[in-house]
């Protein structure tokens, strides 16, 4: 592992000297600059991990010095050397944006731990640069395949929307993609460094989903053993998604319209109201507008979740985007599952392509993997190709009369229940509540097989 790297500027010979051994004692490699100018080109000419500079240089000043090195890479700490008493322009150095400062004489102990501290602190905040960027990278726009004139016209109105504080209500079938679209309105947005907070309003029961959103105080209800932040108060500052709004009870909605437009909450069980700064996204796959007419949802919340509309199109009207999110799902599992050498032959796209995908994008992938991890010798063809109603040869293979899995003699009980479970997940399309059902088991040991048996669903 390479020494990190710290530039000293200073024009005190001695000084740079002294500073430059403990640093040295401290592990690291030195660069030593003995003018401001000078030090700025020799950060310029290679990044150190940290910089120790005077205050005082005979050129300019280590406050311009500063100015100049956050602007070239603000990631690295400075800490600023002051002459002793000078208490108050170090403080000012800081506020300016130095990481620390010290005082002369130097205490040679107490700038070594400054050192490590300062080298410690530049290594994290690079981790979470570079973990941001992922991010950024992953769920941008720009990340979405769109090759369809259809999702060519989503990603342009993601581009038009994302630096707004517009509220966004995403429409489209279950299995589009949906989330995809609202963390790319975050990502893309000057709300990126923010949380983004996802809530599935389908996914709790009525006073659940109260206290999910908006929080409780200990002592609120049954079980609340300690004060909550809801969603809309872990989102301060970034986006809150609301994932199936459709589910979301009446009395929930009313609080939920009481929030959007008095921009604050309450927490179940408490008096004091919070101020929230959230951009709301939510999506849905019912017709809201029939809702309202039954009376099921209220029409006042809907005007404020729709100030834009953003739907996302089915995968039967986006055949183009197949192809390209098919190699994506390939190399997914390929790489999870430790697959090399996956060959594809072009009747496994024309297969895909010629299918209605009533299951959107989420039954494409779980096809896809499902391919990836059963077809023998990584080839795939139109044969691994597992859809309802067709089978790949080399996979499961099912009695047509039956309807069952076919089972041979040499197959241990753990294979069975592979077998078994993967064909029924098949032909429930991944649905697990379904499959729970037919098989008499619970949909959480149905979610505990998936796992052992390493299935795609």
């Amino acid at each position: 592992m390479n020494s990190p790297q710290i530039l000293i500027i200073e024009d005190d010979p001695d000084n740079a000297r002294s500073v430059a051994e403990a640093a040295e004692d401290a592990g690291f490699t030195t660069t030593v600059a003995s003018a401001g100018a000078a030090g700025v080109e020799a950060f310029r000419q290679q990044v150190p991990d940290l910089v120790l500079c005077d205050l005082v240089l005979p050129d300019i000043d280590g406050l311009e010095v500063l100015d100049s090195l956050r602007k070239l890479d603000a990631a690295v700490p400075v800490i600023i050397m002051t002459a002793y008493g000078s208490v108050e322009s170090g403080v000012h150095a800081m506020r300016a944006g130095a990481y620390d400062y010290v005082t002369k004489p130097l205490e040679l102990d107490d700038i070594q731990s400054k050192m490590r501290r300062a080298c410690e602190t530049s290594r994290l905040r690079r981790q979470v640069d570079k973990l941001s960027r992922s991010v950024r990278e992953k769920y941008a726009s720009s990340a979405i395949i769109a090759e369809s004139a259809g999702m060519k016209a989503v990603i342009a109105q993601i581009e038009a929307l994302a630096d707004t504080s517009a509220t966004v209500l995403v429409c489209g079938e279950s299995g589009t993609g949906k989330e995809l679209v609202a963390r790319a309105l975050h990502v893309d947005s000057k709300r990126a460094d923010g949380p983004f907070v996802a809530v599935n309003c389908g996914a709790f029961a009525e006073s659940l989903l109260e206290s999910e959103l908006f929080g409780h105080e200990k002592g609120a209800f049954t079980g609340a053993a300690g004060t909550h932040k809801g969603a809309f108060e872990r989102a301060d500052g970034g986006t809150l998604f609301l994932d199936e709004i459709g589910d979301a009870p009446t009395t929930v909605q009313v609080k939920l319209l009481r929030a959007l437009e008095e921009k604050e909450v309450r927490r179940v069980g408490g008096r004091e109201t919070f101020k929230v700064n959230v951009r709301l996204v939510s999506a849905t796959n019912k017709d809201l507008d029939a809702m309202v007419r039954d009376g099921s949802f209220r029409e006042d919340l809907l005007y404020r979740l729709n100030v834009v509309t953003l739907r996302v199109p089915p995968l039967r009207e986006r055949k183009e985007d197949i192809r390209h999110m098919a190699d994506r799902f390939i190399a997914r599992a390929a790489a999870e599952n430790g697959k090399r050498g996956t060959a594809v032959r072009p009747d496994f796209y024309t297969a895909l392509e010629s299918y209605g995908w009533p299951g959107n994008v989420r039954q494409l992938r779980n096809i896809v993997e499902s391919a990836v991890l059963l077809s023998p010798g990584g080839v795939l063809s139109a044969a691994s190709v597992a859809l309802p109603g067709n089978r790949p040869s080399q996979a499961l293979t099912t009695d047509t009369s039956a309807g069952t899995p076919v089972l041979n003699d040499s197959m241990t009980l753990e294979e069975i229940e592979r077998t078994v479970l993967a064909d029924r997940l098949r032909r429930n399309d991944g649905n697990r509540t379904a499959t729970a059902e037919q098989l008499g088991l619970s949909r959480r040991t149905i979610q505990r097989k998936i796992k052992e048996h390493n299935l795609p669903y």
